[in-house]
């Protein structure tokens, strides 16, 4: 899929659109809006607390709509994973505090998606922020949104879920699901949804296509057809990180005519 493709979409976000309005400006500053957003400075943020445990951001005080298609909902609280809580603190959107109450900086934050922890890696997190800024609606594969959602979804991969799905309730057992994520696993890494203004955690619906990011090397037949075993049905995407650039392809099977 060519990267024009996907920026025709960019403008559909309205949180998002405001950081990428100026197309001049984004050329003098180096940036565009497949690498890094503008920092905002706003003067009224949500607040998190980081619990390194759980290698994610409870969210304290909340504000702006961005958290509508953004953390996960558990018990009435809200979790961010360290790739949604970093994006947003690049936005300029979310002050991330510890438990002392001691403000973790920009650049903190920075070293814990590099050092791989939390279930993330930088390759990741470029893919999340390349695909946020456009506008689209991600989360973690296999993480439900809410649990509300288990009612309102029909996906095989769902129905999987939903025995495990009911027993998180508490801190304790969102700590232990997103504690078992791998960042080498053999598994899609995210859920990926279009645009959509009516979007709502507790019915999200199929997502339009689940991503696997390559590790170094395109994946095998056999690594494909694991993958897709996984997806229910669901478009499967592969992606690439190459010296900050995000790529996506897909692959179809193709039967060759026997010849004669």
């Amino acid at each position: 899929m060519e990267d024009n493709t996907w920026a025709c979409s960019s403008s559909e976000d309205g949180d998002d659109e405001v950081y990428f309005q100026n197309a001049s400006d984004e050329e003098e500053l180096g940036f565009s809006s497949a690498s890094i957003p503008k920092l905002q400075f706003r003067n009224v943020k949500s607040k998190s607390i980081w619990n390194e445990e759980m290698g994610m951001g409870e969210v304290i005080e909340k504000n702006g709509k961005m958290w509508i298609t953004t953390g996960i909902v558990r018990s009435g609280k809200i979790y961010s994973s360290i790739e949604e809580t970093l994006y947003l603190m690049e936005l300029g959107a979310l002050q991330l505090f510890e438990n002392s109450g001691r403000s973790i900086s920009l650049a903190e934050t920075y070293e814990k998606v590099a050092g791989g922890k939390s279930g993330c890696c930088w390759e990741l997190f470029e893919v999340y922020r390349h695909l946020k800024s456009l506008g689209y609606i991600i989360v973690r594969h296999g993480v439900l949104w809410s649990l509300k959602s288990i009612k309102s979804s029909h996906r095989p991969a769902a129905l999987e879920i939903a025995e495990e799905s009911k027993e998180l309730i508490d801190v304790g057992s969102v700590q232990r699901l997103f504690s078992e994520l791998r960042v080498n696993d053999l598994r899609p890494d995210f859920d990926v949804y279009l645009p959509n203004s009516r979007f709502r955690k507790s019915s999200p619906g199929d997502p339009s296509f689940l991503l696997y990011l390559s590790r170094g090397h395109p994946p095998s037949r056999t690594e494909i057809e694991v993958l897709e075993k996984q997806c229910g049905g669901i478009p499967l995407k592969i992606c690439l990180v190459t010296e900050g650039r995000v790529s996506f392809f897909s692959f179809d099977k193709v039967d060759l005519p026997v010849l004669p």
